[in-house]
């Protein structure tokens, strides 16, 4: 089946754009965007993600403001058209790798938007990631990210949300390839021997896309439950990895190592404060002062998990409709940890398939941060602005005493 993309002369393998090299339901191809602004305590994630070999097209729209979280889900058969839209909701790449429209019409959920996102430097593109288990290949995933700027607008309901360039910033990740398994397109496992992965396990995820004019970049770090910073069979495997930029065209300055300092909510796992001490390849010190501005935002709703749909599914499955099903909700996350339940008893035991934060008995925190951020750089400069950042801790973790 030929598609648009056919046309151009990229191939990689001698099939077209509608097929891909695997048959598992696990591989997919999608996009994250953030747009944000810490003084408004407001933020909007968006995305989509084609899944070939089940044949769906799903996306979402979460737009949270001080912790009520909104979000509308939407959902299509992919084959029927290779456009970058589902329904009222589209992508266009204006200037690929740099500049990308976001649109969401009106619609009956209340929630729709115009957005120009803009990057504001370089995108980084991360390790491929792999991981194991008892010998077949469960992650074999590609991935770029990158920060920006955005203009435009917000409307849900009767809020509108004028958004600025100087005053709204952006982060965004394109992915591609397996990543983890999702259920409920994923074998049951009390049909399978237990996990026996080939490597160090990862405890604790930093993760962040900044914006403090004239810096931009991105970075992230994995470590170990005793918080060893290595080579792991996982699904974010790279032990440290980043750059930033002064600027779109100027050098790009390669971080080499970065280690941290966070504070938590008394009695939980809630960031409160972040400073990362980063060394840059010519051993030059930078440090980055975060502080938490608002609830953090809870993934849970998007659709990537069994249960964020109604009918107890995710965005990878058939929702009753090959062209458009919608459908929306609204939480209070204002107070975390807080209860969340996923829609029908499918999603209960896979909840945590993503490692998302977990308190324990049935609570449940954000792990995903709108944050005011600090650069100090090595010459004095002091820049601030804005930064998503994204911090799981999973299990036990040795440096913050968590068991």
């Amino acid at each position: 089946m030929l598609t648009p993309y056919d046309e151009f002369p990229v191939h990689q393998a001698a099939q077209t754009f509608s097929q891909i090299p695997s048959t598992d339901y696990n591989w997919d191809d999608g996009y994250w965007f953030g747009v944000f602004n810490p003084e408004q305590q407001v933020f909007l994630g968006t995305g989509a993600r084609v899944n070939p070999n089940s044949d769906m097209f799903g996306g979402y729209a979460l737009l949270n403001v001080a912790g009520r979280q909104f979000t509308v889900r939407f959902s299509r058969c992919w084959r029927r058209s290779f456009e970058l839209s589902i329904g009222p909701y589209r992508i266009d790449f204006v200037e690929p790798l740099r500049r990308v429209r976001l649109t969401l019409e009106s619609n009956d959920s209340g929630l729709s938007f115009d957005l120009d996102w803009e990057g504001t430097s370089p995108a980084f593109l991360e390790e491929q990631h792999l991981a194991t288990n008892r010998g077949r290949r469960t992650t074999e995933q590609m991935r770029y990210s990158q920060p920006g700027k955005v203009r435009g607008w917000i409307r849900l309901r009767d809020a509108l949300y004028e958004v600025r360039a100087d005053s709204w910033s952006g982060s965004r990740d394109h992915s591609w390839g397996l990543y983890a398994e999702r259920p409920p397109l994923a074998p049951a496992s009390t049909w399978l021997p237990p996990r026996q992965s080939a490597g160090p396990q990862r405890a604790l995820r930093f993760w962040t896309c900044f914006r403090t004019e004239p810096f931009s970049g991105f970075y992230h770090l994995h470590e170990t439950a005793e918080g060893m910073q290595c080579r792991m069979d996982d699904v974010f495997g790279t032990p440290f990895a980043g750059s930033l930029y002064r600027g779109w065209d100027e050098e790009k300055i390669v971080l080499a190592s970065g280690r941290h300092q966070l504070q938590f909510e008394p009695g939980t796992r809630i960031l409160r404060k972040a400073v990362m001490s980063l060394i840059d390849v010519a051993g030059r010190p930078w440090r980055q002062e975060f502080a938490v501005a608002s609830p953090p935002w809870v993934p849970q709703t998007m659709g990537y998990h069994p249960g964020s749909w109604k009918d107890g599914g995710s965005f990878h499955t058939y929702h009753g409709s090959e062209e458009l099903a919608l459908e929306w909700d609204e939480f209070d996350f204002s107070r975390q940890p807080c209860r969340y339940s996923p829609y029908k008893a499918v999603g209960a035991a896979a909840q945590d398939t993503f490692n998302m934060g977990s308190s324990g008995g049935g609570m449940i925190h954000g792990p995903e941060y709108l944050t005011r951020v600090t650069t100090h750089a090595p010459d004095g400069t002091v820049s601030v602005g804005a930064a998503q950042v994204e911090l799981f801790i999973t299990g036990r973790y040795a440096p913050y005493g968590f068991e």
